[in-house]
This record gives C-alpha cells, sequence and structure tokens, in this order.
C-alpha cells in the first residue's frame, strides 16, 4: 500500500504525494491571483473600465483585467513614481506623444510578439515595439454643410489662405493632439514649411476653443465655418443626432495624406504578469477586439483587418500619412517652440 503500520511513507508514495502536492500548488497559483489569472492596466482611455474588448478578454481566457484609471500625465507620473513597486503590467494611453514619452522614460519594455507585428502596421508602433496602436484617429479638417462646399477645401497649408479669415477654430497649441500634428508634420515636411503654414494660421485671426467637441459645436452653430478635430467626437455627436450640420474633409489627399494619430499600449517595465500583458495587448490588437473598439467610440481600428463602424463608414476610405506615429514625440519639444514662434497660442 505504501505506508508501513508506523505511519511511515514509502519512498515511492513518497515521490508520488511530493507530485501530487506541487500540483495542487500549481492549480492554487493559477486559480488565485498569479501570472495566469490576471492582469493589471493603467488607463488613461476615457471608458476605463467599461471596454467590451477588454472584457471580452476575460471572457474568452479566463483572466481578470484590474483597470486603474487616469489621465496620461497623471499615469506616467504614477509608474515613475512607483518604480519596480508598480502593480500595472499594462499601460494603454491615448496620442502617440504620450506613449512615446513612456517609453523614452524608461516605462516600458519591448515586446517581440509575432502577432502584434502582424496586425499592427509598422507605422503604428514603436519602431522598438515598446508599444502599439490600439486604435486610431484622424485629425482633419471640419466644416459646416450649410456654409462650406467641400471643393473649398485642400489641405491644412490650405487653411492659412485668406478666405479662411475669421472662420476658422483651432484648438490651443498647447494640446497634445495639435502639437502630435505639428510634430508630425515636422517629420514629414521639415520645420520652414510647417512654421509657413502655422503662420497662415495665426493670419486668419482663428477662434481658439479648448475641446473638439466644442470645436465641432462651434463649426455646427455658425460660430466658425472649418476646424481641426479628431474624427471620432464627431463620429459620437452623429450617433446621437444624424442632422448635425458637420462633415469630415480628408486633408492633403492629392499630397502626403491625412494626419492620424492613435490610442496604444505597452507592457510596462516591471510588469508582474508579463505573459498575460502581452496576451491582452495580442488579443485587443486582433480584428474581434479591433470591431469592438471601433463600435463601441468611433475610431478605426488600427488592424486593417477589422471593420468600421457604420456610421464613419459613410465617410469613405481616405489615405492616411504613413509617418511613423512616433513622430509625435520624437518632435514634440520642436513642434512647441514653432507653435511659439509662429505666435500660436
Amino acid at each position: 500500500m505504501g505506508i508501513n503500520t508506523m505511519g511511515e511513507v514509502s519512498g515511492s508514495a513518497r515521490g508520488l504525494l511530493v507530485g501530487v502536492v506541487a500540483a495542487v500548488i500549481a492549480l492554487g497559483a493559477g486559480a488565485g491571483g498569479g501570472e495566469a489569472s490576471e492582469v493589471v492596466v493603467y488607463s488613461a482611455r476615457s471608458h476605463y473600465g467599461q471596454e467590451p474588448a477588454i472584457e471580452a478578454f476575460t471572457r474568452k481566457t479566463g483572466v481578470q483585467v484590474k483597470i486603474f484609471g487616469g489621465n496620461s500625465s497623471e499615469l506616467f507620473e504614477r509608474l515613475r513614481a512607483e518604480g519596480d513597486k508598480t502593480p500595472a503590467d499594462v499601460l494603454i494611453t491615448v496620442d502617440a506623444g504620450n506613449l512615446w514619452n513612456a517609453a523614452r522614460a524608461g516605462l516600458l519594455t519591448r515586446v517581440d510578439s509575432p502577432e502584434l507585428l502582424a496586425a499592427i502596421p509598422a507605422y503604428l508602433r514603436d519602431p522598438e515595439h515598446r508599444w502599439f496602436a490600439l486604435t486610431m484617429r484622424a485629425r482633419t479638417i471640419m466644416y459646416n454643410t450649410k456654409k462650406v462646399r467641400p471643393e473649398e477645401l485642400s489641405t491644412y497649408e490650405a487653411l492659412g489662405d485668406p478666405r479662411w479669415k475669421g472662420r476658422l477654430c483651432l484648438r490651443t497649441s498647447g494640446h497634445i493632439y495639435n502639437q502630435s500634428l505639428l510634430a508630425t508634420l515636422i517629420k514629414r515636411h521639415g520645420e520652414a514649411r510647417v512654421e509657413a503654414m502655422v503662420r497662415g494660421w495665426v493670419a486668419n485671426t482663428p477662434t481658439l476653443i479648448n475641446g473638439d467637441t466644442k470645436i465641432l459645436e462651434a463649426v455646427a452653430a455658425g460660430q466658425c465655418d472649418v476646424g481641426l478635430a479628431n474624427t471620432y467626437y464627431l463620429g459620437r455627436i452623429l450617433a446621437k443626432d444624424p442632422t448635425f450640420p458637420v462633415a469630415p474633409f480628408w486633408a492633403n489627399q492629392q499630397t502626403t495624406g491625412t494626419h492620424v494619430n492613435i490610442s496604444g499600449a505597452g507592457v510596462t517595465a516591471h510588469a508582474k504578469n508579463r505573459a498575460n500583458a502581452v496576451k491582452l495587448i495580442e488579443f485587443l490588437a486582433s480584428p474581434e477586439a479591433q470591431q469592438m473598439f471601433a463600435d463601441a467610440n468611433f475610431e478605426y481600428p488600427a488592424n486593417p483587418q477589422a471593420a468600421v463602424n457604420p456610421i464613419i463608414a459613410r465617410w469613405g476610405k481616405f489615405t492616411q500619412d504613413d509617418t511613423n506615429v512616433a513622430a509625435a514625440g520624437e518632435l514634440q519639444a520642436a513642434a512647441t517652440r514653432l507653435a511659439d514662434r509662429a505666435g500660436y497660442r
């Protein structure tokens, strides 16, 4: 039987029991809170724990996702302050400039995943594989459909034409969305050309408004006739009011393409659940999850295999500027200095 009358365990039974105990311990770790059971996310996306794609990941894998929300700068500072004590395994944030800054500060680590390299185009991910796009948004020209004809529009540069004097709404230059737009254009065209463009905008005495939704509302109300905004803000409005009199015009289609930016994710440098962190990002880049992102927030999927929401599909396809979005961080400081020189506040 393997146990003698003194209650001692024989050698063969001892080996069997050790194996059983080890298996039980392994199973307990998988069910309890270790690598196999959870992943901790710091997310600057406004939905935080309400993301359908993240909920689908848990249903599919059984891995629980703990999400802590905050804006990009708050999460950046929190990660930096926590250092190797951070509980965060994944950082999800908006704007490539924020992701670039996090990677440069050593807060993110390289991920070599064939699945991610196949799913996300090269210009929508870090050249050193420390972050990957999850969603994409275009920052393009928005116009009042009752006051402006599409044939009057063409490029970002043409918004400096005198015809738009007193008719242009812009977000302030200090917001990262506009910093990233200018930084990417600097990467593409050089500072001299971009500065000339911005000086043209400034000469048209634009109305400066702090918020993309407010810009769209101002365009609709006739406070201005054209503006720059991210596409998903318009998608949100049209989902509630299909008669809203604003439409996007795809800028620079005959030249370099429309500027795009991203929300994205990376594995933290001190991730305790690294395998699950990689697994989560891989799932979020899959067509299944990408479709959920597109439907939930009217963003464009980063994975070209996923479809867009019908509301934004009506706007038609457009040529994107395929400058690597890392330029948004790389040239952020140069963009800020350029805006100051040009008088764009």
